[in-house]
């Protein structure tokens, strides 16, 4: 016997009695199957319901739900006997979301459809965003005009349409679908944006859906993959958008909408930082390499600095001792290290041994080597010593 589906009668309701037709033990969970139900079975790319079943003894939590062939059966955390009549109870706040995202994701792709002539070829509403797939190249600016104009269609608040064609008039109806459909077909449609076959669970008027935020559109496959959000989670992001951009702007003196020029002014003043900065350290590092001009094998200890600058710095005094040149730049047990010999020789097994005595990881080729060392700067002293 199939299970009666409350969920198509009334996507509202929270809380229903039922019947306890079966449980039988699956690992450490239970299915159950009642006589009727208004928990969503996952299905359609949307996620299932959770909620409780209260037995008059305590409350079961239903953590997953599915349907075969017409029955539905609740995963439970606890068993319960046949024949008890229990009262289900919903995570309302899981459902809704649901609808919401299901709905917006509804309301976007049947615009999209209509406008780019593609079609919608995945759906996955993930705890985090809702993902869509459509089988057409889409700009960003074309995903942005769609959005434009399904939040348009949420705040005109139709009255969403959902009914069960029969088959001489549904032979004529134009509307969406990702396969070939037999049998009795759910038809749910946002009047002004789209008409789909879909068994998900939807808002009863659009302006529930709240709004409707494309967060990225990329390349995917032959198409694209768009995700979104909508109704309490595009609210909750863009909150959150919205009070970051308005601590950095507090940060740079700027209003939360000015922050990408600042930015921008702030990452030319940090290139011309960075290349006074190079000037600097080719001044200084001459000025090093020329102390140990004619030395051999020099070992200098400096305070942390880029790998290239270390690198650099390096190069200088190998050319100008004209033996190896091993640069330490770091503190404590923690140092970046660069070698260079001045003459070209191969320091292959240097560094090896290097590596095995401090602690250390890197290499190179051709007279050079740089990588890291974990040991004191004593032990280092040590070791070039030997």
């Amino acid at each position: 016997m199939e299970t009666q589906k409350l969920y198509y009668q009334d996507p509202y309701l929270r809380e229903f009695p039922a019947t306890v037709l079966s449980c039988e033990a699956a690992g450490e969970a239970w299915k159950v199957i009642l006589d009727r139900t208004a928990f969503y079975p996952e299905g359609g790319g949307q996620p299932a319901d959770h909620g409780v079943l209260k037995t008059g003894g305590g409350e079961i939590p239903v953590t997953d739900v599915h349907e075969k062939d017409g029955v539905v059966v609740h995963t439970c955390a606890a068993p319960v006997e046949a024949g008890r009549v229990v009262t289900g109870v919903l995570d309302w706040d899981r459902r809704f979301d649901h609808m919401q995202q299901h709905s917006g994701e509804h309301v976007i792709s049947g615009i999209l459809c209509r406008l780019y002539d593609c079609d919608n070829v995945g759906f996955h509403l993930g705890a985090e965003t809702v993902t869509i797939d459509y089988n057409t190249e889409i700009s960003w600016e074309q995903a942005l005009a769609a959005e434009r104009l399904a939040n348009g269609t949420l705040w005109a608040d139709p009255e969403v349409e959902i009914t069960f064609p029969p088959p001489e008039i549904l032979a004529e109806l134009e509307y969406r679908s990702k396969k070939e459909l037999t049998g009795q077909v759910r038809i749910v449609e946002f009047p002004g944006a789209d008409r789909c076959a879909c068994c998900g669970t939807h808002v009863s008027r659009a302006g529930q859906v709240g709004l409707v935020k494309v967060l990225s559109c990329q390349k995917f496959r032959e198409g694209v993959r768009m995700e979104i959000l909508c109704g309490d989670r595009a609210f909750r992001y863009l909150s959150g958008v919205y009070e970051q951009a308005r601590g950095i702007g507090q940060r740079l003196s700027v209003k939360p909408l000015e922050t990408q020029a600042a930015v921008e002014r702030l990452e030319g003043e940090l290139g011309a930082g960075k290349e006074r900065l190079a000037e600097l350290e080719q001044i200084a590092f001459a000025a090093i390499a020329a102390g140990e001009a004619g030395r051999g094998d020099v070992l200098l200890f400096q305070s942390s600095m880029r790998p290239d600058s270390l690198r650099r710095l390096a190069d200088a005094v190998g050319k100008a001792c004209g033996g190896l040149a091993a640069v330490f730049a770091g503190e404590g047990a923690q140092w970046n290290y660069a070698l260079v010999h001045g003459g070209g020789a191969d320091i292959t097994s240097l560094v090896k041994e290097l590596n095995g005595k401090l602690h250390g990881r890197g290499g190179g080729r051709n007279g050079f080597a740089q990588g890291s060392a974990a040991a004191s700067r004593e032990e280092i002293e040590q070791f070039f010593k030997r």
